[in-house]
């Protein structure tokens, strides 16, 4: 096997020629371990050691003797071809669309109210074009996507199809299952208000506080500037006598 290289097919031919079984044993589950580390990359489980043990059959050609955890795999794995996986049959008018698209066109008929089913075609429309884009590297028209939901639905969406093509398309987009169920609103705690007007009182006497102070640091400094122009008065009457 190649993914473990000629080095570890060295190392089991050597050990297939030990004569004593115990020997054997005992070197094989080394180079289990070996295995091991040449891919620790691998999960550590017991489907892993099952497989590197298999493998170390398969390494020597199903002649390995020795005493192992695992029993040793039947030959004809390796010549069995793994199952065929069945092609898909569903027969696709537009490829590029894909199943899904069936699928909402189906939808869309039976979509209830007339307004629902228009805004249903014209998503549709916008989602055809950006599909078309991804696998053709082009554009297409409007109208052709319109023609091909209207084949797709049998014809049945014909009215909505003749609507949009005369007044264009809706930018609303078809509403899903929780769109009608109503908002439920916040429920606010009573605790929480008592917190916050408690915090809005600290908050208005606070300010109060230094208002007050500073009134009083104003007053105080009126009231010193006051005395030094008394004071600057009796020194000029003095000089004048």
């Amino acid at each position: 096997m190649k993914e473990y290289g000629s080095n570890v097919q060295k190392l089991a031919d050597y050990i297939i020629s030990l004569p004593d079984k115990e020997q054997r044993t005992k070197y094989a589950h080394i180079l289990i371990e070996l295995m091991r580390q040449i891919h620790p990359n691998m999960r550590e489980g017991q489907d892993y050691s099952k497989k590197l043990w298999d493998d170390l059959y398969i390494i020597t050609n199903f002649d390995l003797d020795v005493d192992s955890p695992f029993p040793a795999p039947p030959k004809e794995i390796l010549g069995k071809k793994p199952m065929t996986v069945p092609y898909n049959q569903n027969r696709l008018k537009h490829r590029y669309y894909g199943r899904n698209l069936e699928i909402l066109v189906l939808k869309a008929i039976v979509t209830e109210t007339y307004e629902e089913r228009k805004a249903f075609v014209s998503y549709l429309v916008r989602l055809m074009k950006q599909f078309y884009q991804t696998w053709n590297k082009d554009s297409i028209e409007t109208e052709d996507c319109l023609q091909q939901i209207l084949e797709l639905s049998g014809f049945k969406l014909q009215a909505e199809i003749d609507d949009l093509r005369a007044n264009g398309l809706m930018e609303s987009s078809p509403k899903d299952g929780n769109s009608n169920r109503p908002r439920q609103q916040m429920q606010v705690n009573p605790r929480n208000n008592n917190n916050n007007n408690q915090r809005n009182n600290n908050n208005n006497r606070n300010n109060n506080n230094n208002n007050n102070r500073n009134n009083g640091r104003d007053n105080r400094d009126n009231r010193s500037g006051g005395g030094f122009k008394s004071r600057d008065n009796r020194d000029n009457n003095r000089r004048r006598r």
